[in-house]
């Protein structure tokens, strides 16, 4: 099993990248928010952690900068009628973070913005991971507060994935509401 990777990126798609390691080559498909920051980060080599997922006619790598982004994925994919591929096009909708409130909220609105994923497939996907994300919400008490300032961006006009980038630049030590706000207002 391939579960990190470390070398520098020879090329970038919009929904892969090519990763040199030693000389190898390794395709490794990746969200939308991490090839928007690897395009403002992009400096020499970078660690993936990654997802090898075998098929009968293919061996297909998934990539995450954060261990956490790898373990929810991970989390999806055990969920019956969820491939690797539907899983990273919910991560694509939203943060972890977000996903893992809307979720502990019973919230279906992201995961039905993903294509293929209705209503029923929606609740089926908070019933199974329910319990599952009780620990990861532990971990992070602050995730309430960080859907609460991509709820309030979004309210001011910006787009999701704005608010979710704007929310990512934002100084970890920073807790407040309405500072993570002013902060992300700055940045945007």
């Amino acid at each position: 099993m391939i579960s990190q990777l470390t070398g520098e990126i020879n090329h970038q798609d919009i929904n892969y990248i090519i990763l040199n390691v030693s000389g190898i080559g390794y395709k490794i498909f990746i969200t939308a928010e991490t090839v928007q920051s690897l395009e403002t980060n992009n400096q020499g080599e970078i660690k993936f952690w990654t997802h090898l997922a075998v098929r009968e006619n293919s061996l297909d790598l998934y990539g995450f900068l954060e261990k956490q982004d790898l373990d929810f994925f991970e989390m999806l994919i055990t969920i019956s009628g969820i491939g690797p591929k539907t899983a990273l096009g919910i991560l694509n909708v939203a943060t972890v973070e977000t996903l893992i409130s809307a979720i502990s909220t019973k919230d279906t609105s992201y995961l039905t913005k993903v294509s293929g994923i209705g209503q029923k497939n929606a609740e089926k996907i908070i019933l199974e991971l329910k319990n599952k994300i009780t620990n990861i919400e532990s971990d992070n008490p602050n995730i309430k507060n960080d859907v609460d300032v991509i709820e309030a961006l979004k309210t001011l006009g910006y787009s999701n994935k704005d608010a979710v980038t704007a929310l990512k630049s934002i100084d970890k030590s920073i807790i407040d509401v309405s500072e993570k706000i002013k902060e992300a207002i700055k940045f945007l």
